[in-house]
């Protein structure tokens, strides 16, 4: 009786669809759709390009003092980096970039910190982004260098002035921007003080504090190089912007731009290299950015 009741089994069947006739579903791309979806390959047809109108406008001047070539350019970047000046400058230089950014980026989360822990705090913070952060760094060197003296303390001082003020305001932004339901959620879970800071304000604002960190960077660097560029040497050992000066005053035109392309190739590393892996482990990786 009970196998009676039980319900029919439909049968089942697959039926696999027909391609639609005189349509090709799948298309090979070809070689240069393969390439162009490589975001490498399109930087380097733009350098390659920027390359080129280089060579052609240096010919068309024809005047080596004012504007050497690229091949030119080129030479006196592999003689530096041969000879090793240009890769002791260059060391010079992030030593001291590196301890500056360093204090500057604690010193921007500590203010930070304070930012989101109280109203004194935030009050602080307001007032001091809007009085100091619109005083460029390199203003403030003739200071540094009667506090600090001719060294490498006056760079730091002003590296740090860079860095500090644009990283505090973008991770202050970010902590603001964090919904509400996940603070609520952090605290149903019993984090509170700095714990619901690291572990829910931090990574909810994690892509303005990125974006603070890139920008705290790019100001660090060329406020280092101008630094280098006015007086110099630090510790007896000049940067890459002393190699700049230094070049510009013997009238070696081709070994000033292998210079200017040393920090130009420094921030591409940085940016395509360190920001973008950065990136790739952290926001892509959770979901925070496409």
């Amino acid at each position: 009786m009970s196998a009676l009741l039980e319900p029919p089994i439909r049968q089942e069947f697959v039926y696999a669809a027909p391609p639609p006739a005189g349509v090709i579903v799948e298309r090979p791309l070809s070689r240069w759709q393969r390439w162009s979806q490589h975001a490498l390959w399109r930087k380097a047809l733009i350098l390659l390009g920027l390359a080129l109108l280089w060579e052609g406008a240096a010919r068309w001047t024809h005047n080596d003092l004012l504007l050497p070539s690229f091949i030119q350019t080129a030479q006196a970047f592999i003689g530096g980096i041969a000879s090793g000046e240009l890769l002791t400058r260059t060391a010079a230089s992030l030593v001291v970039l590196l301890q500056g950014y360093a204090v500057g980026v604690l010193a921007a989360f500590v203010l930070t910190l304070l930012a989101v822990s109280s109203r004194i705090g935030r009050d602080l913070l307001e007032t001091l982004t809007a009085m100091l952060n619109p005083l460029p760094a390199i203003a403030l060197l003739p200071l540094a260098l009667l506090w600090f003296g001719l060294g490498r303390a006056s760079l730091i001082f002003v590296i740090v002035h860079s860095v500090m003020w644009p990283l505090a305001l973008n991770t202050y932004a970010g902590f603001q921007g964090v919904p509400e339901t996940l603070r609520m959620a952090g605290r149903n879970y019993g984090l509170n003080g700095l714990r619901l800071v690291l572990h829910i304000l931090v990574p909810g604002a994690l892509p303005s504090i990125v974006s603070g960190l890139k920008i705290g960077w790019a100001f660090a660097w060329r406020t280092l190089i101008a630094a280098e560029l006015v007086f110099g040497t630090t510790s007896g050992q000049g940067g890459l912007g002393w190699y700049i000066f230094q070049n510009r005053n013997e009238l070696y035109t081709d070994k000033v731009f292998a210079g200017l392309a040393a920090v130009i190739v420094i921030g591409l590393i940085v940016e395509n290299i360190g920001f973008r892996t950065l990136e790739r482990v952290t926001l892509k990786r959770w979901g925070m950015q496409r």
